[in-house]
């Protein structure tokens, strides 16, 4: 009986590691075309912060490195996340 136990649960180990190994894995394709889709967003002056971009990637995509200056209600830098709503200045646009 209780060798039935530990084939059970061998059995069920390895069928849940083979789904999270499957499901860990993405084509290159699926990259491409969401780092696209990512890239190619507006940098309009109110920018909603989409899923996986940081200040950084938006300041460096948009041009303004002033983000955390210009946008009093972001506490951390690091505390940023899909739905934030933030103010934009281009550098290009920006007088100091």
């Amino acid at each position: 009986m209780a060798e039935r136990l530990i084939l059970t649960s061998r059995f069920c180990a390895s069928l849940l590691l083979f789904a999270l190994l499957l499901r860990s894995s993405s084509s290159k394709e699926d990259e491409i075309v969401r780092g696209k889709l990512l890239n190619s967003r507006a940098c309009d002056e109110i920018y909603v912060v989409g899923e996986g971009e940081t200040l950084h990637t938006i300041s460096e995509k948009c041009g303004d490195p002033f983000i955390v200056e210009q946008n009093p209600h972001i506490h951390d830098p690091d505390d940023v996340f899909p739905g934030l709503v933030i103010k934009i200045t281009p550098f290009s646009n920006f007088r100091v």
